[in-house]
């Protein structure tokens, strides 16, 4: 029904409710925003609905699987409403910091830690699962602190490719994932369901233990061959001080046959899950160098959110403030992708990322400009060859 005042939905005037603030975040059909609600601080994601014409069940169906979700480690849903051309989901604002970025900030994280940390994770899986919902997006960035406290609860979020299956044994068969994370029949084409998530599970778990993923491989047809080979190295020089309970709990989880990989239940009865076994071994020194690792690609992860962030501003049709206007400053101060430095002044450990962000663009332009300079070159040289063996036929052809 239309707000007769203006022309909008009826749920439209929910609106005003909110004020919005700094982007969180930016993909293909939205951005996601703090704003100031009723309640508190929340965020809100903003999706534009020429963006899924024609997919709006999409959008309707990660309202319905987060109206539905009730679990300490899931984000919780707040309100939803709609504009001529955007929909807005308001959930729960976790403020606590991404996974790895909590873990850096400690003394000591050890391999104790990590069992209770995965456990965590693990009983959200499950509560999806029992709902028959398959997240399909497990990694790092998406399980985020809701406080600072110490004891914050850790949850999941980002339910934009989740999936509510009709039936324990549907199969799904989009693409969904990230590089690294997806399972080996995702990649394959094959058709998949839940074990997906605990494969990437496994993933989150073994990089977690040791500070690097189990696969490195950097293109897709490499990054296959590695999943599918069965072979997980526990490298001595990593893993002498890890426990063997921890090993075997990501040996069954990283099975390439999704139907030898353990399900929620019986990895929620592995013995590593316990802590009984896992060692006070402090893991900090490799996550910390991993992290320093992933801070070297985010300069990189700010111009390519930018540029989403700016692509969205030209395709919305009723400018409403919605989307910031300077899309390198808003990619710049995303919390995510910050990078403060532990020995810095806290002036500095505040400081806005937009240089950083106009600094990866113009180095990104200049890689562009070179990469079209060097086309060009073998163009003219591909061109000339062809003109001289040309030249040279006819001149053949002339002396018969």
């Amino acid at each position: 029904m239309l707000n007769k005042l203006h022309g909008q939905p009826e749920s439209y005037d929910k609106k005003s409710k909110y004020r919005f603030g700094r982007t969180l975040g930016a993909g293909t059909y939205g951005i996601v925003r703090e704003a100031e609600g009723p309640t508190g601080k929340v965020a809100v994601k903003i999706i534009l609905k020429k963006n899924v014409k024609g997919n709006e069940q999409m959008v309707y169906d990660e309202l319905e699987m987060l109206q539905r979700m009730k679990h300490p480690h899931i984000v919780r849903f707040v309100d939803w409403f709609e504009s001529r051309d955007k929909y807005y989901i308001v959930t729960q604002l976790a403020t606590g910091g991404e996974l790895f970025d909590r873990i850096c900030e400690q003394g000591r994280f050890t391999e104790k830690d990590a069992s209770q940390t995965i456990r965590q994770v693990l009983e959200a899986v499950d509560y999806l699962h029992d709902n028959n919902v398959v997240h399909r997006d497990l990694k790092p960035e998406n399980l985020l602190y809701l406080t600072s406290n110490a004891d914050s609860d850790l949850v999941l979020a980002d339910f934009g490719i989740a999936k509510m299956l009709d039936s324990k044994d549907e199969v799904l068969t989009t693409m969904a994932g990230s590089f690294g994370y997806a399972a080996p029949e995702v990649m394959l084409k094959k058709g998949h369901g839940k074990p997906v998530d605990m494969w990437s599970l496994g993933v989150i778990t073994y990089t977690l233990l040791c500070g690097y993923s189990p696969f490195r491989s950097e293109n897709l047809q490499d990054l296959i061959e590695e999943c599918s080979s069965a072979r997980v190295i526990f490298h001595e020089r990593y893993w002498k001080d890890v426990s063997d309970d921890a090993k075997d709990f990501i040996g069954h989880l990283l099975q390439p046959d999704a139907e030898e990989r353990s399900g929620s239940k019986e990895a929620l009865n592995h013995p590593w899950l316990r802590g009984d076994t896992a060692t006070d071994h402090n893991l900090l020194p490799e996550i910390k160098a991993y992290m320093a690792k992933a801070r070297l690609r985010r300069g990189i992860e700010i111009v390519k959110l930018a540029n989403r962030i700016e692509a969205l501003r030209m395709q919305e049709d009723d400018p409403e403030d919605d989307l910031p206007e300077d899309a390198s400053a808003a990619a710049g101060n995303v919390p995510a992708l910050s990078t403060p430095d532990a020995g810095a002044s806290g002036t500095r450990e505040k400081r806005s990322l937009s240089k950083l962000a106009k600094g990866a663009i113009f180095r990104e332009v200049v890689m562009a400009k070179v990469r079209e300079e060097k086309e060009k070159e073998t163009q003219l040289k591909v061109e000339k060859e062809a003109q001289e063996k040309e030249a040279k036929r006819k001149s053949w052809i002339a002396e018969q």
